[in-house]
């Protein structure tokens, strides 16, 4: 027992004093070693029978170590298939970088999320460079809160190269007149932004022709939109709606009104195209003036929509869905849809015509039903 305190007494005398120029220690020197030796020593809290339980507990393998995590046995099965190396990693190392996702504050709920859907993740060297990542994420995005909140959203803001990736890319959009809340905002809503930023002279130019001026609410999306997206995509998406009669100009301009237009597919944009002027029979022109009619669905609203509104004209009923209505309705909730055009008519009527709309809104084109749903990733 005195040898115990000896020693202990030894190892705190040598905290302040360099054991040969008696010197005082870099205080930071001091508060690791601090640390370290407290550690060493055995806590006063905890007794035999803790400390055996604690060693009773030790995991046998890193299934068990996940189990601690609150993974499922389901998830373990998914995460081992999708990345068998996370089988065989030594549990020291799989329980450290657990720990540090932890000790960030990450909810255990968004924890499990993480380990569930990014296995590959626990693969990356997350302890690199570490301290001054958080340094100046802390910096950019203003608070905890939000930092914590990008980490969930993109895991990987983690692992990518701080000084090749991270701190060029912010360095590059401040130079474009985005202020950092700016950038955090595309951050939160384009998790991908670091890795597929790419702007050429090209896109510049791009950006040049939609008419947005810096400052404006629009600009930061059209920035981001075009500089995660492919050239050889932003080609095609004008390509198509030229088809349609827009001219090339028209075509940026109608991007600066509503940048969220480069997210829609070309098929899409096609499909609700052609309905809107071979069908309905409305001109190109009132599209680029109403750009939410190529975000809504084609089978689930436009063409139901329009088909009872057909029906409600050849009843002679009233109100109808055409003309100003007819926009006006497309943009209406199901809700609201429902109460304006069907609930609004006596009761055998609006029977009649919800059957109707509930027949023509299942419609669905062909070999839809079929498809498969491919995993995406996480979490976009």
């Amino acid at each position: 027992m005195k040898a115990a305190k000896f020693n202990a007494f030894s190892q705190f005398r040598f905290l302040f004093f360099n054991s040969k120029t008696l010197n005082p220690l870099n205080p930071n020197i001091f508060r690791f070693r601090f640390l370290t030796v407290a550690a060493a020593l055995p806590s006063p809290e905890k007794t035999l029978e803790d400390q055996a339980e604690e060693l009773s507990s030790t995991c046998k393998d890193s299934s068990d170590l996940l189990k601690q995590w609150g993974c499922t046995e389901d998830d373990i099965s998914k995460i081992f298939q999708r990345r068998p190396s996370l089988r065989r990693m030594e549990q020291t190392l799989l329980q450290s970088k657990l720990k540090i996702l932890s000790d960030l504050g990450i909810p255990s709920s968004d924890l499990t999320k993480i380990i569930n859907c990014r296995p590959r993740f626990l693969d990356s060297r997350i302890d690199r460079c570490l301290e001054e990542r958080l340094e100046f994420f802390q910096t950019l995005f203003g608070t905890k809160e939000i930092l914590l909140k990008a980490i969930v959203r993109n895991p990987s803001l983690l692992t990518y190269d701080f000084r090749k990736q991270i701190k060029p890319m912010v360095a590059f959009y401040e130079q474009l007149g985005l202020s950092r809340s700016e950038l955090t905002s595309m951050l939160l809503a384009r998790p991908t932004l670091i890795p597929r930023t790419s702007l050429d002279d090209e896109k510049m130019d791009y950006i040049q022709r939609t008419g947005v001026e810096k400052g404006t609410s629009m600009y930061k999306h059209v920035v981001a939109l075009f500089a995660i997206s492919r050239s050889e995509t932003i080609r095609q998406k004008v390509a198509n709606l030229e088809k349609h009669g827009f001219t090339e100009d028209e075509v940026f301009r109608l991007f600066g009104r509503s940048p969220f237009l480069l997210t829609l597919s070309v098929d899409k944009v096609q499909r609700n195209m052609t309905y809107i002027l071979g069908t309905m029979k409305l001109s190109a022109y009132l599209v680029r003036d109403n750009p939410c009619l190529l975000f809504l669905n084609l089978e689930t609203a436009i063409k139901p929509r329009y088909l009872l509104g057909a029906k409600i004209d050849d009843m002679g009923l009233v109100p109808q869905v055409k003309g100003p209505s007819l926009l006006r309705a497309m943009r209406m909730t199901e809700k609201r849809f429902i109460k304006a055009f069907i609930n609004c008519h006596p009761e055998d009527v609006a029977h009649e015509l919800m059957e109707y709309y509930t027949k023509v809104k299942g419609v669905r084109r062909l070999a839809e039903s079929s498809r498969k749903q491919l995993y995406k990733g996480f979490p976009f």
